[in-house]
C-alpha cells in the first residue's frame, strides 16, 4: 500500500488506531479558485447519480463484494477527492477531552471552491458530530460513504487497529448506516472503505450481504500526520491521472495539512484541465 502504509506503519499504537484510515478536510482562508467551479456545482446537482442512484459494480466471483480502485480513463481528465472522516468506537474520552476528529474548515473551503467529495465516515463520526454529518449529506456538492461504524480492522495485522470479527463484519457496516441515517444524513452512497484499506476475500465475502462496493484508491496523499502541505500536494499532483482516485484525510488532529494541500492541489489540476467528480460519477463511466 506505499506511502500510505508506511506513514500509519510509523506512528505508535495509539496513533494507528486513529489514523489508519483518515481522509482530510480542513478550512482555508484562500482564494477560491472559479474556473470551472460554476459547473462543478451543477454537475454536482445534475448528475446521473442524483437522479437514478448511485452505481455498483457488480459482485465479483462467488459473489465476493467488488472493488473499485479507479475510474475509466477514457472517460476523460476526471478525478475523485475523497476524504476519509475517522473516529474509533473507544476514542469518545479523548474527543470529550477536547482532541477534535472532524475538521469543518476544510469542508468549508470544499464548498468555496465548489469541489464535489466524496467522505467516507464511520459510524462513531457521524455520532459524535451529527450536527456536521447532516450537514454533509444535504449538501448536493458531496457524498456520504461508509467507512465502517468501529473503524476496526477487517483483516489481521492492519496497522495496529483492533480487529472485527467475521460474523460482525456486516453489522458494524449496518451499524455505520444506521448512524448516518439518526443523524439525519441523506446523500448517503452504498460504497464502503475499508479501515487502512486492509481487505482479504473473507472479508469481501462477509460483506456481500451489505450489497456495497469496496472503494479503494490509486493515489495516496501521504496527508495522514504530514506537516508538509507543500509535500502532500506535490505527491498527490504527481499521482493523478486521468480517472484517478485520492485518499485524503478529515480529522484535524491528524491530517493538520490537508487544507493547506487542498488549496494547492485543486487550481492546479484545474488548470491542467481536470474535472473534481464525486465517486459515484467517477464509477458511471
Amino acid at each position: 500500500m506505499t506511502t500510505y502504509v508506511r506513514i500509519l506503519a510509523t506512528t505508535t499504537a495509539t496513533v494507528a488506531v486513529l489514523g489508519a484510515a483518515l481522509a482530510g478536510c480542513a478550512d482555508g482562508a484562500g482564494k477560491a479558485v472559479t474556473s470551472g467551479s460554476s459547473a462543478a456545482r451543477a454537475a454536482a446537482t445534475s448528475s446521473p447519480g442524483a437522479v437514478k442512484g448511485p452505481p455498483t459494480l457488480a459482485p465479483g466471483p462467488g459473489g465476493l463484494t467488488p472493488v473499485f480502485k479507479r475510474g475509466n480513463p477514457a472517460a476523460g481528465k476526471t478525478v475523485a477527492l475523497t476524504f476519509d472522516a475517522d473516529m474509533t468506537a473507544d476514542q469518545g474520552t479523548r474527543a470529550a477531552r477536547g482532541e477534535r476528529f472532524d475538521n469543518p474548515s476544510l469542508i468549508a473551503l470544499l464548498r468555496r471552491l465548489e469541489v464535489p467529495s466524496t467522505v467516507f465516515m464511520t459510524g462513531r463520526w457521524a455520532e459524535e458530530y451529527p450536527t456536521q454529518a447532516k450537514a454533509i449529506g444535504e449538501d448536493p456538492l458531496f457524498e456520504i460513504a461508509n467507512h465502517s461504524y468501529s473503524h476496526y480492522a477487517f483483516t489481521a495485522d492492519c496497522y495496529g487497529l483492533p480487529r472485527v470479527g467475521e460474523t460482525k463484519m456486516n453489522e458494524d457496516v449496518q451499524r455505520a448506516f444506521t448512524a448516518f441515517d439518526e443523524a439525519g444524513a441523506r446523500n448517503v452512497v452504498p460504497y464502503f472503505r475499508f479501515p487502512g484499506g486492509c481487505y482479504d476475500d473473507a472479508a469481501l465475502r462477509a460483506l456481500a450481504p451489505s450489497k456495497v462496493t469496496a472503494v479503494q484508491w490509486d493515489v495516496v496523499s501521504g496527508d495522514a500526520f504530514a506537516t508538509d502541505a507543500e509535500a502532500v500536494a506535490q505527491q498527490v499532483l504527481e499521482g493523478v491521472k486521468p480517472g484517478s482516485l485520492v485518499v485524503m484525510h478529515c480529522t484535524r488532529s491528524a491530517a493538520p495539512v490537508t487544507e493547506d494541500a487542498v488549496q494547492q492541489i485543486v487550481p492546479e489540476l484545474r488548470k491542467q484541465g481536470y474535472r473534481f467528480v464525486k465517486v459515484s460519477e467517477l464509477m458511471s463511466h
